[in-house]
């Protein structure tokens, strides 16, 4: 493990009783914080939460990072983007008046949903990108939230308000990004940040918050027997925070599901289809106990970090049969 990613490079400097902020590894104007809260744990851990409540819970934990960020936002240059449609999901629009009782803050959206290039390929274009309705106020803190995998929808969005700042003859000062994400967006933030810098002479900061950890996204090589490549984000070699590893002692399946948010879009606006690719991984799950898969051999494949004599005598089979009952509901 290089010293960027073991548990100790995270460092606590800002907490409530409602969330903790550590820094991981910040440089200069560049910063990437893991934010943890009881909402974004629920998130990750419980495929449960979903529609309303999910994306009520994820405003509720957006609300609670930026009372405690300490960051110089104001109200009349803070601009919150939309990535539709998962970025629809954050609620920062409204957890900027939860945080701070704004109500003169911009809003502007950006469609940018992403296509494998065929069915079995690994890379990704853009294809619906048609609508947009951005504008900017002279000096700008742009405020996003969205899920990366990839980083494919993330990258053309931010290149376009690029181009839209530049074409507004406005200044970007800040980028305060909120994902629940992989390594990838870092490599577009950092990309971004230079390029800012370039552009924009008053530039300040980029601050990207990662919601409980900066997961890992698998590819065809990773050492797990399910998984959906360039679209999962797994616990297995991701770098977390402390309280969202030890929230996976609290039920047996945490650990083992297969991604910690699933399709972001589904999970909020069309749950039905979104419960059924849950009870689909549980089912695979179900099949792998039955040919003689155990807890312990599936823990060690999907989080070999943890500790299984916690969780005392679980059966994989009896586990999968619950989960896939506790999702029916969402199926009708």
């Amino acid at each position: 493990m290089s010293e960027d990613r073991a548990p100790d490079a995270l460092k606590l400097f800002s907490s409530s009783p409602k969330a903790s902020l550590y820094r991981w590894g910040n440089e200069g104007g560049y910063e990437r914080w893991i934010a943890s809260t009881k909402q974004t744990r629920s998130i990750c851990n419980d495929p449960q939460v979903a529609g309303i409540q999910y994306t009520d819970q994820l405003r509720e934990a957006c609300a609670e990072i930026l009372k405690i960020s300490g960051l110089p936002l104001e109200e009349t240059s803070s601009v919150v983007i939309n990535i539709l449609r998962g970025g629809l999901n954050f609620g920062l629009r409204n957890a900027l008046n939860d945080a701070f009782g704004w109500t003169k803050h911009t809003t502007c959206f950006i469609s940018a949903q992403r296509a494998r290039d065929n069915a079995d390929s690994e890379e990704w274009h853009i294809t619906e990108n048609a609508y947009r309705k951005v504008y900017f106020p002279p000096e700008v803190s742009l405020i996003i939230g969205d899920v990366v995998a990839t980083g494919t929808s993330l990258r053309y969005a931010l290149e376009e308000l690029l181009r839209a700042a530049k074409d507004a003859r406005s200044s970007i000062r800040d980028i305060i990004f909120f994902t629940f994400g992989g390594h990838n967006a870092d490599v577009i933030l950092r990309e971004i940040d230079a390029r800012c810098r370039d552009i924009f002479p008053n530039y300040r900061r980029t601050i990207l918050i990662y919601l409980e950890g900066c997961f890992e996204v698998p590819d065809t090589t990773a050492p797990l027997t399910i998984r959906l490549t360039g679209t999962d984000l797994v616990r297995r070699d991701a770098i977390m925070a402390p309280e969202f590893s030890e929230s996976q002692y609290e039920d047996p399946a945490f650990p083992l599901e297969r991604c910690v948010i699933y399709d972001a879009g589904s999970r909020a606006f069309w749950v039905r289809e979104y419960a059924a690719d849950v009870r689909a991984y549980w089912e695979q799950v179900l099949h792998l106990a039955e040919r003689g898969i155990s807890f312990r051999d599936y823990l060690q494949e999907r989080f070999p970090e943890l500790a299984p004599n916690r969780y005392g005598d679980v059966s994989l089979k009896e586990l999968a049969l619950r989960q896939i009952e506790r999702i029916k509901p969402f199926l009708y």
